[in-house]
């Protein structure tokens, strides 16, 4: 499906793995790199959808082999911008036992945050698409970063395309000054549909999530959600579509995932409750929810049911596949749906 055009804005980083290595010991030809947003359009891509990603990366080895890495997935890559020398990195520590997953951010003073108004030439890059995605990383990174994409909103809003956000709060992105429920609730208000996990749902209204589902068994009563997601809509009126995912980990291994919907201001939805009992790498899930959540705009934006069922069952096959990005096809995420109902 190539004839509706996705953009997607955020930064690109190299993913180490554990304690981290020094960077001359890091081999390109396997390296990872990943991003949210990239994250979200190399689904895209994979799925068969027309995406471009838009970026800074700097101008050396690294920064090009990152963005040929995307091309190699099927990601246009043609609006990505080479300056600077370094690259964002993440080094990440995956959980074990009952130890949570820890990772460390050293992205200051890289092309994407150093990015300002004007930088960009929104009206070019968007003129012929039909969703822009960016979340709130993108605003989290520095303030020149943050501006750079509110402009950007303002003109997909202007050219009248589908606006796309994944809430995506990271604590330790923070450091600039701004507010950062402050600064993410104007990123919300200029979403048509948003995605975000119930912890950052908390942390933006200050109420506790309604229930926790602790097997694939237990009974949703989804009037309980409504109150609160009335709450989340009187902030953000604009969105249509307002989804959240909850994950329950019971161990390292066995996660619980679900997510409900408020479509259209009123209408509460739920998908079924997925028990993952082979978790292989849990990084990347929201970006690859979101990335179903977009697809499923495209293909079936009146039936807001399969748009959530399908967004979930990509999320959910995102746990069995090592690496940030989502690799399934739209026929495993089917025959997951299928297979969820029997």
């Amino acid at each position: 499906m190539k004839e509706k055009k996705i953009v997607c804005f955020g930064e690109l980083m190299l993913r180490l793995e554990e304690e981290g290595m020094p960077l001359e010991k890091v081999n390109l030809d396997t390296a990872i790199f990943v991003g949210s947003e990239a994250n979200v359009a190399v689904s895209l891509a994979t799925l068969g959808d027309y995406v471009s990603v838009v970026t800074r990366l700097p101008d050396n080895v690294v920064g090009h082999t990152a963005a040929d890495k995307l091309k190699a997935f099927g990601v246009d890559t043609s609006l990505i911008k080479f300056t600077g020398d370094r690259i964002g990195t993440y080094y990440l520590k995956q959980g074990q036992s009952r130890q949570k997953s820890k990772t460390i951010y050293d992205r200051d003073n890289t092309p994407f945050s150093t990015l300002k108004p004007g930088d960009i030439n929104w009206y070019e890059i968007l003129k012929d698409a039909t969703i822009f995605h960016t979340s709130g990383i993108s605003i989290g990174i520095s303030q020149s970063a943050a501006d750079v994409t509110f402009e950007a909103l303002e003109v997909a809003d202007k050219l009248g395309l589908t606006i796309s956000v994944d809430i995506n709060y990271r604590s330790a992105l923070w450091k600039y000054g701004a507010d950062a429920r402050e600064t993410i609730i104007r990123l919300m208000q200029k979403a048509d549909v948003m995605f975000g996990d119930a912890i950052e749902y908390e942390w933006l209204t200050g109420r506790q999530v309604p229930l926790e589902v602790t097997s694939s068994d237990d009974p949703v009563d989804l009037a309980v959600y409504e109150d609160w997601y009335k709450e989340l809509h009187a902030i953000c009126p604009r969105c249509s579509k307002m989804i959240i995912g909850t994950r329950n980990q019971v161990a390292p291994t066995h996660h619980l995932l679900t997510a409900f919907m408020l479509s259209d201001g009123n209408k509460m939805l739920h998908s079924v409750i997925h028990d993952i009992t082979n978790v292989i790498d849990p990084v990347g899930v929201g970006d690859a929810f979101a990335a179903g959540s977009i697809h499923a705009a495209l293909c079936f934006p009146d039936d807001a049911q399969k748009w959530l069922d399908y967004s979930l069952a990509a999320a959910t096959l995102k746990n069995g596949i090592r690496g940030d990005f989502n690799l399934a096809k739209d026929e495993e995420i089917f025959r997951l749906i299928e297979d969820s109902k029997r």
